[in-house]
């Protein structure tokens, strides 16, 4: 498929969430009621104003939250005028002694409020003979029942108009299913219905208790009880089945009722038949009867059957309930029928499934109990995968457990896909979903991570991008909420937000406690997780849309390998306390100030995600880690902004972030490359860092970051053998690059087996992921990955998005005419670079001294930098930097390996090309990402470029305000003029 052709509307399927169906169910509420009943009748219901009362206690005991509001009128007349002025979603006419006048009156509603569902209410079982024969010659009433003292009949009857209009769009929206009864006596089914609203209702709420997640969830869940559905003829019944058959849970049926417009006597027995042919799989059926003969009718076509003469008839009908529709705890039988063992909710189930003697497999698998038992439980897809399987389809009972598992498994995993679940130790090191450990925001990037795994289960990437897996890490996030807890529970506000002193505050986190509940959930994350961890921090500003932090924060990588897991259990901890005290380190100072938030609105999430790799030789390491951009600011040949760029590298992406030489290339151009071989070799990945597994002990505390980190040399990686697809080796006699290692010689880092020859679709799969999550933002997007090419299970390598973040730009039209200026007055002219807009109140200017330049002391320019830097803060002046190769580098070899808060007063930051020391800017680290999410204008000038210049010597004779060995700070008596065009990426500055 072509890339235009593909776009987030056409492939972006979401999948609604329980709580969005949920949302979807019940749009009909009968919220009004309107009951019209003479002075006596309504006294009768009403007996000293208790009723309002009865109602409300009915839906508060079955955890209803909307009782419906009740207006009680006397007459007729008084009904008709209160119609004209408030709208009902039910009229109820009572009908006392006087039966006429009730008729009456529904006909004359019936004119004006055609669609309004109206119920007569007998006041008692002796006038039911009446309205039974008048029953259907009534056209004006929807509905007759009786009433006999108990309050619950209103229930029935809101529950029965709600039921009727909702059932269509619920079963299609949600899955609802639905009982039928089939009844015509108003004396029976007055009965029948409050019980089974109660038991369904009842039933419901012990499952909502089980596994909803919070309030809102549980009222939401009510609403997918099964329908009750009540008719009273038998092509009524058939036309119910033929339009609910897949969603029908059990028949309830009478044996007389009518049929081709008579009293049929075998209809019942005709209707189970129909129902029996009509059903892919048998469900439940009861026959009920005053003859108790019928009771072997009911035996021929496999229905249970109840004498309606019983003096136990309620609870007859609640056993039938229980036992044959799954209601009530799962009770496992052996095959003399004695029960052995007994499930209350879902996770039970699952747990004695897995030990259940082979008799009981045998014993439930033939009588189809577990597939009716979760089907009651709400659990559709389990049951319907479980339903058409037989016993004799398996060798031995093992066979069918494990089959009954896997679809246990399976069903749930799919449905958990793409959201977040809470904490279950089962699901830690699952990678379709993100397991929540404690409550709260899960922070910037935790979100991000939540967002991209969204995304990816909702669309079929195999439809799109053929040869790779595309997965996020196993994710578990710990909650801002937990972070506030961590915070007074140990009572730390005062002294971190009053200290100045970071060593001090650290070790105020280090010293303080997690709770029990918190201790208990990651010493059981341990025990599923063997995997190196890292635990990354995940502030509310970090990665926003708005204002994102890159960087700025800890991550901290673990081997987590000690045989003890107390001590793992310790290692992670401290990690968290680690992170959390992040927030008050100078450079998060610095960034606060530089973005105007005060360090009091930040709260820390922490996200902790199992490190993609694998152990080779002790060191374990990706394939291949990368960033990639949706908009290249610094697009080469026939390439465009839009295109975007990637950077790679063999091991952790640390070396990537950390600016360090990568493999740098477009997507949608993988084999352009504008370098020389010369340069090629010159600039190739020399080093990889990976997680160092001969060490289990490390100290954090100590050695920060890098405690567990190692740099290798890429020669240990070919070692390794992990570079056959990600190295060339250089033939000296051919001055050219051969894919692979199979040859002697120089090896360069160039991807090129994946990038040129395909044998991985990298390039394909970053279009569509860049195109796709720039449409999902509604900005450019950096997106942080790594490449497992070792085959998962379906044979396919595995493409894990570990990050995103948007880019923020802010464009301004800016003309740039160098016609226009004098050229005496330019300092600095690019045409590589960013930033927008005009700035004209900058004086000064600090720059590494080109004579004195030596890249062996790179970091000691970094620190003198950095004080020069402080001057600025307490002065609040900002300042033009100007310094060779590449900012803000981990590698001080190749650029000067200042932190963001060493340079945080820098508006603008020039990046300088010198003879004997390759300019490459800082795409892809958090250092650049920080300079373009705060719009500082950032410059590239090559060393003898044709056209951008940088006229140092005019810095010569300007006032030196200070000089240390490497750098200077000089100042211009009048404000420099700095222009910058963000589409055209050029840049002025001239006084």
């Amino acid at each position: 498929m072509e890339l235009e052709n593909i776009s987030l509307a056409n492939i972006y399927k979401r999948k609604k969430t329980d709580r969005d169906i949920f949302q979807e169910l019940m749009p009909t509420k009968v919220k009004e009621v309107l009951l019209i009943a003479t002075l006596y009748d309504s006294y009768s219901i009403v007996r000293e104003g208790q009723f309002s009362d009865k109602i409300f206690g009915e839906y508060l005991q079955l955890n209803l939250y909307a009782a419906p509001r009740f207006t009680s009128v006397n007459s007729q007349e008084d009904a008709l005028l209160t119609l004209k002025h408030k709208d009902f979603d039910l009229i109820i006419v009572m009908a006392g002694v006087d039966k006429d006048t009730p008729v009456q009156t529904s006909k004359e509603i019936r004119a004006i409020r055609p669609r309004v569902p109206l119920l007569l209410l007998v006041n008692n079982n002796a006038d039911l003979r009446y309205f039974q024969a008048e029953g259907r010659k009534l056209d004006s009433i929807d509905r007759i029942f009786v009433w006999n003292g108990n309050s619950n009949v209103f229930l029935a009857m809101i529950k029965y108009i709600e039921d009727k209009k909702n059932v269509a769009r619920d079963t299609q929206n949600g899955n609802v299913r639905v009982i039928l009864l089939v009844e015509d006596s108003i004396q029976y089914y007055s009965r029948y219905l409050p019980m089974l609203y109660t038991t369904v209702m009842t039933q419901t709420q012990i499952l909502v208790q089980e596994d909803a997640t919070d309030e809102l969830h549980k009222i939401l869940k009510m609403r997918a009880r099964p329908k009750v559905l009540l008719v009273d003829t038998y092509e009524e019944a058939v036309r119910l089945i033929n339009a609910y058959r897949r969603y029908i849970l059990c028949v309830i049926s009478d044996v007389k009722f009518e049929k081709d417009g008579v009293d049929d006597e075998d209809a019942g027995i005709e209707l189970l038949k129909y129902a029996k042919q009509t059903f892919k799989y048998p469900i439940p059926s009861l026959l009920q009867s005053h003859d108790i003969s019928n009771a072997e009718r009911a035996k021929s076509v496999g229905a249970d059957f109840i004498n309606k003469n019983s003096e136990s008839l309620s609870m007859d009908i609640l056993n039938f309930l229980y036992r044959r529709l799954g209601f009530g705890n799962f009770v496992f039988k052996g095959m003399d029928g004695k029960p052995l063992a007994e499930a209350e909710n879902l996770q039970e189930f699952q747990e004695k499934f897995s030990s259940i003697p082979a008799e009981a497999m045998l014993y439930h698998g033939k009588r189809n109990s577990f597939s009716t038992w979760l089907m009651a439980r709400g659990e559709i897809n389990m049951a319907e995968r479980l339903r058409p399987i037989k016993t004799e389809d398996f060798e031995s009972a093992q066979e069918l457990r494990n089959f009954c598992l896997n679809v246990f498994r399976s069903v749930r995993y799919e449905k958990l896909k793409g959201t977040i679940v809470n904490f279950d130790p089962v699901l830690v090191d699952h990678n379709r979903f993100v397991v929540r450990l404690a409550k709260g925001s899960l922070g910037g990037k935790g979100r991000g991570i939540a967002f991209i795994c969204h995304i990816i289960e909702n669309i079929d990437f195999q439809n799109y991008i053929r040869g790779m897996n595309i997965r996020i890490p196993a994710t578990a996030v710990l909650g801002a909420l937990e972070f506030d807890k961590f915070i007074e529970m140990n009572n730390l506000y005062d002294d971190i937000y009053s200290l100045n002193d970071f060593e001090s505050i650290r070790q105020h986190f280090l010293e303080s406690e997690f709770d029990d509940k918190i201790r208990k959930r990651l010493m059981k994350y341990l025990e599923t997780m063997k995997k190196p961890l890292a635990v990354r921090s995940s502030g509310l500003f970090e990665d926003s849309l708005l204002q994102p932090f890159s960087g700025v924060y800890s991550t901290y990588l673990i081997p987590n390998n000690h045989a003890d897991i107390s001590v793992r259990y310790q290692q992670l901890e401290t990690a968290i306390k680690l992170v959390y005290a992040s927030i008050f380190t100078d450079s998060a100072q610095a960034y606060f100030d530089a973005v105007n938030y005060k360090i009091e609105e930040e709260k820390m999430a922490v996200v902790i995600q199992e490190v993609i790799g694998h152990n080779y030789n002790n060191k374990y390491y990706p394939s291949v880690s990368g960033v990639a951009q949706s908009f290249n600011y610094y697009p080469i040949s026939y390439m465009k902004p839009e295109d975007g760029f990637s950077v790679a590298a063999v091991g952790l992406g640390m070396y990537v972030v950390g600016g360090e030489n990568s493999y740098r290339f477009c997507p949608l151009y993988p084999n352009i490359n504008p370098t020389s071989v010369k340069d090629q070799l010159r600039d190739s990945q020399k080093h990889f860092y990976a997680i160092d597994l001969t060490k289990d002990n490390f100290d954090l505390i100590t050695d920060g970051e890098d405690a567990a980190i190692k740099r290798f040399r890429i020669k240990d990686a070919e070692e390794d053998e992990t570079l056959e697809h990600s190295t060339s080796t250089y033939i000296m006699e051919n001055d050219d690059l051969v894919p692979g290692i199979q040859m002697n010689g120089p090896r360069v880092v160039d991807f090129a087996n994946i990038l040129k020859y395909g044998y991985l679709p990298l390039a394909e799969t970053l279009q569509v992921l860049l195109k796709l999550f720039k449409e999902a933002m509604g900005s450019p997007v950096e997106i942080e990955y790594a490449i497992d090419l070792e085959k998962a299970e379906n044979g396919l390598p595995t493409f894990y998005l570990l990050q995103i973040k948007p880019l923020i730009r802010i464009e301004e039209k800016v003309e740039i005419n160098l016609g226009a200026v004098d050229e005496d007055k330019i300092l600095m002219y690019a045409e590589r670079g960013m930033g927008n807009g005009k700035i004209n109140h900058i004086k000064d200017v600090v720059f590494v001294d080109p004579a004195k330049f030596d890249k062996m002391k790179t970091k000691q320019m970094a620190e003198e930098i950095r004080k020069l830097n402080l001057r600025f803060e307490a002065q609040g002046k900002e300042y033009v930097l100007i310094g060779p190769g590449r900012w803000g580098s981990r590698d001080p070899y190749t650029g000067i390996p200042v932190l963001w808060a060493h340079i945080s007063k820098a508006r603008i930051i020039v990046e300088m090309g010198l003879p004997d020391f390759p300019l490459d800017a800082s795409l892809g680290s958090h250092f650049f990402h920080n300079v373009t999410s705060m719009n500082v204008g950032y410059f590239s000038v090559p060393h003898n470029s044709r056209s951008s210049k940088l006229k140092m010597e005019k810095l010569t004779d300007k006032n030196l305000v200070q000089e240390t060995e490497f750098i200077k700070h000089v100042e211009f008596k009048e404000p420099l003029t700095v222009l910058m065009n963000g589409k055209e990426q050029k840049a002025l500055i001239y006084c």
